[in-house]
Order: C-alpha cells, then sequence, then structure tokens
C-alpha cells in the first residue's frame, strides 16, 4: 500500500502544476470549498509566484499532469456541481490526444501478447498511427486473410500509470469527504470509485470488444446506425482488432455536404441513436465525441471506441424517461414527483417547492432551438437546485449526462436549428406509451406474479427442511410428568437446601436399615 508521504508528495506536484495555469483560483473563493482545501491552494498559487488574475487553462492543466489525469479532467467535464461552470466548460475541451509510442514499443507489445508471430495474423501494419490517445493508439492493418482492420494497442505501462494515480485519487477524496459539509454531499470517493471502473473497463480491451459486440446486438433493428464488427481472433486484453471504417468524420460539414448528405436527417437520427441506446436497452456509447462518429457513404453512421460504456436498469430508465417527457411538456409536478419517488430528494422537503424551481429552470428554454438554448445548460441549471434540496450526487446518471451533452454539441453544429425537445419528445412519448401504459402495467404484474408462482416450490421445499415431517414409528404415548429434585422453581425442593435435606433423610434412611438388620 502506497505511503501518505507518497499521495501527498503527488498531490503537491499535481497542485504545482493546476495553480501555475490558474486552475486552482476559483476554489480560493467558492463559499462551499472545506478551509483546509482553501488553504492548501493558497498556498501552492503564492509558491508559484501566480496571481489570480489571468487566463484559467484547466484543460491544459490536467494534459499536462498526464493520461490518467487527462481522464478524469474528461470527467469532471460533467459535473459543474463539483469543479464549477467555467471549469466544466474549459475541460469540455480537453482532448485525449498524446504523441505516439514508437513502433517498436507496439510491435513488441503485439509479440508479447499472442502466442505466435505476428505475420501469421497480419499481413501488414501501417507503422504510423491514426490516432494515439492517453490510453492506447491505434494503427490500420490488413489481416492475413486480407481484411482491413483497425487495430488498438496499448501503451506500455499503462496499467501500472493508471494504478499508481487512481490510488492517489482515492486517497484524496477520502479525506476531502471526511472534511464534512458540500464535501459529503457531493461524494467525491463514490465519483472517484466510478472514474476507476470506468478506467479499468477501458484498460482491458477485450471488454471494449464484449461492449461493441452487445451494442451491436442492441441496435440490430436500428437503420442508418451500425457499429463495426470485432475480430475476436485478433483481440486480447491488451490489443484490439476491428473492422476498418471507410467514412467522414461527422465534424467535417463541408465534407460531408459536398457526399450529398442531409445533415438535418444525420443530425436527428444521431439523437434518437442515442435515446434507443439509454432509454430502450440501458447501454449506451458513453463517448459519442465527434472524433468516435463516422458516416458512410449511403449515409449509415457509424461509431467507434467503445471503452466507456453506461448502462442504466429499467426502473432507473423509467424515471428518466418521465423526467425528460415531462420537461418537454412543462408537468413540473411530475418531474418533482419523480424525483421523490427515486429518492434523488430527501422526503423532509416539499414536493411543491421542487416543482416551483424546476419550473424555473426548464420553463425559459422551452421551445427554443438549441443554438439559443440548450440541453447542457438545463443540466446544469438542474444540478444548481441540487444543493439547496441536499440532493446527493447520482454517479450512475453521470456518464449520461455527459453524453446527452456531447450529442447536443454534434448535433448542433449539423444543424443550429434543431429543437432537442421536438426531436425526442414524440420517442419519449411513445416508449412511455408502451412500458408505462396499461398493457405495459398488466404485463409486469403478470410477470412478477408468474415468478413469485415459480418460487413457490424452493419456497415451500425450504419450509420442510426447516420443519421435516414426522418418521414411521407409532407417536408414544403420553409421560407423566415427574418433579426432579434438580429442579430449582418454587416449591420444587428449593434449590441447594432441598439437596441437602434430601442427602440428610436419604442418610438417615440407610442408618435406619442398618439398625434394623434389614441390610
Amino acid at each position: 500500500m502506497t505511503s501518505s508521504i507518497t499521495h501527498m508528495f503527488r498531490l503537491a506536484r499535481w497542485g504545482i502544476t493546476l495553480a501555475r495555469r490558474r486552475a486552482l483560483v476559483g476554489i480560493e473563493s467558492d463559499p462551499n470549498a472545506p478551509v483546509p482545501v482553501k488553504r492548501l491552494v493558497r498556498l501552492a498559487r503564492l509558491a508559484t509566484f501566480t496571481s489570480k488574475n489571468g487566463e484559467r487553462d484547466y484543460a491544459g492543466a490536467f494534459r499536462a499532469i498526464g493520461p490518467a489525469a487527462i481522464k478524469l479532467g474528461q470527467s469532471l467535464a460533467t459535473r459543474p456541481d463539483l469543479v464549477g461552470d467555467e471549469a466544466a466548460r474549459n475541460l469540455l475541451s480537453l482532448q485525449d490526444d498524446l504523441p505516439p509510442v514508437s513502433f517498436d514499443k507496439i510491435e513488441a507489445q503485439l509479440a508479447a501478447t499472442f502466442d505466435q508471430p505476428i505475420s501469421e495474423l497480419f499481413a501488414e501494419i501501417d507503422p504510423v498511427p491514426v490516432g494515439a490517445a492517453s490510453i492506447a493508439q491505434v494503427h490500420r492493418a490488413v489481416t492475413s486473410d486480407g481484411r482491413s482492420v483497425a487495430v488498438k494497442v496499448l501503451r506500455p505501462g499503462i496499467r501500472e500509470k493508471f494504478a499508481r494515480d487512481i490510488e492517489t485519487y482515492e486517497w484524496a477524496a477520502a479525506h476531502i469527504e471526511a472534511m464534512g459539509g458540500e464535501a459529503t454531499r457531493l461524494r467525491p470517493r463514490l465519483t472517484i470509485a466510478n472514474f476507476k471502473r470506468w478506467t479499468n473497463s477501458e484498460l482491458d480491451l477485450r471488454r471494449e470488444a464484449a461492449s461493441a459486440s452487445e451494442l451491436a446486438e442492441g441496435m440490430k433493428g436500428v437503420g442508418g446506425y451500425r457499429i463495426p464488427g470485432i475480430d475476436w481472433d485478433r483481440t486480447n486484453g491488451r490489443v484490439l482488432t476491428i473492422e476498418w471504417v471507410d467514412g467522414i468524420k461527422i465534424s467535417k460539414t463541408d465534407e460531408l455536404i459536398a457526399a450529398g448528405h442531409d445533415l438535418d436527417e444525420i443530425a436527428n437520427r444521431l439523437v434518437l441513436s442515442f435515446l434507443t441506446q439509454a432509454i430502450s436497452a440501458g447501454f449506451f456509447h458513453a463517448d459519442m465525441h465527434q472524433g468516435n462518429l463516422f458516416v458512410e457513404k449511403d449515409g449509415t453512421i457509424v461509431a467507434i471506441d467503445f471503452g466507456i460504456m453506461g448502462r442504466i436498469d429499467r426502473r432507473a430508465r423509467q424515471w428518466l424517461a418521465e423526467i425528460l417527457y415531462g420537461l418537454t411538456t412543462g408537468n413540473y409536478k411530475r418531474v418533482a414527483e419523480i424525483h421523490f419517488e427515486a429518492q434523488y430528494v430527501p422526503s423532509y422537503h416539499s414536493v411543491g417547492e421542487f416543482a416551483t424551481a424546476l419550473r424555473a429552470v426548464g420553463e425559459p428554454m422551452r421551445g427554443k432551438p438549441v443554438k439559443d438554448l440548450s440541453v447542457g445548460q438545463m443540466l446544469d441549471g438542474l444540478f444548481a437546485i441540487t444543493r439547496d434540496f441536499d440532493m446527493q450526487t447520482q454517479p450512475h446518471l453521470l456518464l449520461l449526462q455527459k453524453t446527452m451533452v456531447m450529442v447536443e454539441g454534434i448535433a448542433t453544429q449539423l444543424n443550429p436549428d434543431i429543437n432537442m425537445w421536438d426531436v425526442s419528445g414524440p420517442y419519449v412519448k411513445s416508449w412511455i406509451r408502451d412500458e408505462l401504459g396499461p398493457e405495459a402495467a398488466v404485463a409486469d404484474r403478470i410477470k412478477e406474479d408468474t415468478e413469485t408462482l415459480l418460487r413457490l416450490p424452493a419456497l415451500i421445499r425450504r419450509i420442510e427442511d426447516r420443519f421435516p415431517p414426522k418418521g414411521g414409528a407409532p407417536e408414544p404415548p403420553p409421560l407423566p410428568e415427574i418433579k426432579l429434585l434438580t429442579d430449582r422453581s418454587k416449591g420444587n425442593g428449593g434449590g441447594w437446601l432441598g439437596y441437602f435435606v434430601a442427602g440428610l433423610v436419604g442418610a438417615g434412611a440407610v442408618w435406619g436399615a442398618s439398625y434394623a438388620g434389614l441390610i
């Protein structure tokens, strides 16, 4: 286990880097920040001779710290409640790209992960990567049977580096949360725990391959959106081989227009594809930035990079759909009730007051195009009222919020006049009708009751084990109750005094019998 001194040394080094780019100035003026943290932040700023005035480069600071910090910064971009609005907006620009590792090291990594020569798996591999990120880099290759593929290879030593840094994040989060107050409500330990889970998934490329396969299965019935095929024979924990995608990056709108694509239609389809994943399937691509989406010649949207995936259970999806639909229709009372049903808001608060707070956030945004007001701004507004109503952070929804902001940004770039409510409203309404309507309620009741009936035999067997049946022997006759000398209850010998008296009587009886010549 790493010592506290090592953790403090790492944090001091990272703090200096953040202070030099004024990334800690906001904490100094935050009235909700713990006082000890504010003192340490001020000390770091003074140690670097940095003034409070000037540009605050949050993204540059996280990038300078290293790969794990880049991933953490991208995660914190979804937490304006934790890092502030300005930092969250700046961190959204944090790009996960780093100088590539030399091909010699990548080739050695490939050779070490397979039990056969690389030449038997790949006819050729381009030594120049098409992309290099904090965790892995991608090379174009041709398999031994002539198929074009993309080969994703982990950076050498990256798992160990992430493990060291995350251990320090956990140490710091535990100490901050122990300070109480606002730090406890924001649950930094749980935030880091979720971050650790996400990154561990990204660091195992077999899980990424499995995620791609699961998502492809769930999106089979959705036209115009697909997932590339996985080459399982050339995939393991450190190497992922996936079908090569020939298409135009969704961010290159000029090229899309030149190719004759309808940008408005692509934007609508992207939004509906995301809703299908998040609400219908409960399993969604949680890293849908512009670099991970392509458009093929026939207009099909193709997604890549499945290291970060989100999952929401059915009950939470029902709540989410009702919340979205309530916001689009202005039914703030129902939205408030759902928050109380889901126990997102403590029961001692007023449903009516919470509904009014929601109205203050949602009403100014209804019916307007995204170019004027955004879903992201609405989510920021919702975060702002969580403190007033003692709402604890819900980490299982953080990835969803992050992805919604990403999808909104891409859709706006494709169609600045898109109205997210108009696009998503009919879909959400249809899903609610199917999942929460009378037919669905009856179907759920039948399913639950059937499952209960199927559990009865096992329940009966457990009862029989606890109370086994009587054997084949006849019932014994009733036996008379005999009061024992050892019984200490009242009236049955008086305890040890009774034993003493009985002993004297017995001794006297033996002496009398001996005297009479009977024994």
